[in-house]
């Protein structure tokens, strides 16, 4: 089942994508809702973040082709993590799907996307094990990990080379039916295909990071754990859009514009 959150009569609400159509439910997926008889064209629907979360999860470096190239274009030997460990975004960096990334003036032109798999939470979790750790997990959406490399690399923190506003486009839906193992995640920028691998390729997979960070901290209905990228992106420019795609998921589309 596809669960969107979208504009309705000028307010946030949740609905159930079917088809071309959207129904509008009030109150939230993962807890007390009912459906409504209103329904929408999804062409003609603003949709939004699927979730507003509040702890924004994010694995840093899970696949190892990603470890191995990245390292290689920095004429260094591959450190591959020893274990799962999480680190956090910014609420202020999502943007919705078919939302502007907006590309700061300041940027250089090592400015990357990132497709990544991304697990919404539907139930409290604390303490789980890796063979309970997807009861806790709503379904699945797809994030643009966007990054700007130069600040990256100087910066002490990432607060702005992955944290400016507009750098997490996140969408377009999330989808509760979904065979991990058979997606393979696709990204485009103008139409051309310039990655793809197989989403469940990680070095750490899902069960694994929940169980890890439910160890320490409590994840609750609407936290959402981005699950890491593969490969080596190429830069976005402006008027770029770029596409992500996840088999049994659909398509995240966004297009970068210069800031005003």
């Amino acid at each position: 089942m596809k669960w969107c959150r979208f504009e309705r009569d000028g307010r946030p609400s949740y609905g159930i994508v079917e088809g071309d159509r959207i129904t509008a439910v009030d109150g939230l997926p993962w807890g007390e809702h009912t459906t409504t008889t209103a329904t929408y064209a999804l062409a003609k629907s603003k949709l939004l973040i699927p979730t507003v979360p509040g702890t924004f999860f994010c694995a840093g470096i899970n696949y190892a082709e990603h470890v191995r190239l990245m390292a290689a274009k920095r004429g260094a030997e591959p450190d591959y993590p020893k274990r799962a460990e999480i680190g956090y975004r910014a609420n202020n960096a999502l943007c919705a799907h078919d939302e502007p990334i907006v590309k700061p003036r300041e940027s250089g032109p090592n400015f990357q996307y990132e497709g990544e798999l991304v697990a919404v939470f539907g139930k409290r979790c604390r303490n789980a094990t890796k063979e309970n750790a997807l009861d806790h997990v709503f379904g699945w959406t797809i994030g643009n990990d966007v990054s700007e490399r130069d600040w990256q690399k100087s910066d002490r923190t990432m607060y702005r080379s992955k944290n400016a506003d507009t750098f997490k486009p996140m969408g377009p839906w999330i989808e509760t039916d979904v065979n991990l193992d058979a997606m393979v995640t696709t990204i485009r920028l103008n139409g051309k295909v310039v990655d793809e691998f197989k989403t469940n390729n990680m070095i750490f997979d899902a069960p694994t990071f929940i169980a890890e960070v439910s160890r320490y901290c409590t994840i609750v209905p609407g936290d959402v754990m981005w699950l890491g990228t593969d490969l080596v992106p190429v830069n976005m420019t402006v008027g770029d859009v770029c596409e992500i795609d996840i088999t049994g998921i659909g398509t995240l589309r966004n297009k970068v514009v210069a800031e005003a």
